[in-house]
């Protein structure tokens, strides 16, 4: 089983060192990775990994059954051996633009449930834009202006935001309704790796964030479309 060094709080990281369990023609599996493999509305990482007599870009990360694989081409040299050490440099403007854009999707989400009652119904994150699917909502144009000057203006509050670990019990009772859909977690995951922002935000995340919320920028929203009845979904894009 691999493990994700990136967790809890460690999403700051993108060179390491790491000790390769399998390596095939397509993927290389280390026993840790500071490598997001993709998953909750948040692309793969990409980036190199090196090994003595040899190296391959990392164009894909997925899991599969505990395992990380770290799907490779542009191979150079042999493909390294079972124990061998391998050195894994992650994109760091790529992880940066998924770390601040995966923070404003949190702020958005909370902005939008508190002043209108929608929670997200679905989400996904990308390096240059990011849409986010709010149910129940029916948003004017008023209504969208006004999203964003509230997500900017909480964001110029420059609040923390801290990733950890929290018992279960404990996530459950002070997760904000609406926020997290925690019956959509199973049960046997515990502790959870929770995403707190100041005191505007709570809710379980496995994804990379950033550490305040300066670092995000603005937020710029792009467009408002309807998804069906009582679904409107917002793309957004982030200016400095």
């Amino acid at each position: 089983m691999t493990d994700l060094r990136y967790l809890p709080d460690s999403d700051d990281v993108t060179t390491f060192t790491a000790t390769v369990e399998t390596a095939t023609d397509d993927y290389i599996v280390l026993d840790g990775t500071y490598f997001y493999p993709e998953g909750g509305g948040q692309p793969a990482d990409q980036g190199t990994l090196e090994w003595e007599g040899g190296a391959a870009d990392v164009v894909d990360v997925q899991k599969a059954h505990g395992d990380v694989r770290h799907f490779v081409e542009n191979v150079e040299g042999d493909l390294p051996a079972e124990g061998d050490e391998a050195t894994g440099h992650v994109d760091e403007e790529r992880r940066r633009n998924h770390r601040r854009m995966h923070t404003a999707q949190h702020v958005v989400s909370k902005v939008v449930l508190d002043e209108f009652g929608a929670q997200t119904a679905g989400n996904q994150i990308h390096a240059d834009r990011s849409r986010i699917d709010f149910e129940p909502a029916d948003f004017s144009d008023d209504d969208v202006a006004a999203i964003e000057e509230q997500v900017n203006a909480v964001i110029d509050k420059n609040l923390s935001v801290e990733k950890k670990q929290m018992p279960r019990a404990e996530a459950e009772a002070q997760t904000p309704e609406g926020r997290g859909l925690l019956d959509l977690i199973p049960d046997h995951v515990d502790p959870l790796r929770m995403v707190e922002i100041g005191d505007l935000d709570l809710c379980p995340c496995g994804g990379t964030h950033v550490d305040r919320l300066e670092e995000v920028g603005h937020i710029h929203v792009t467009d408002r479309t309807s998804k069906g009845a009582d679904v409107d979904r917002i793309e957004f894009e982030l200016v400095d």
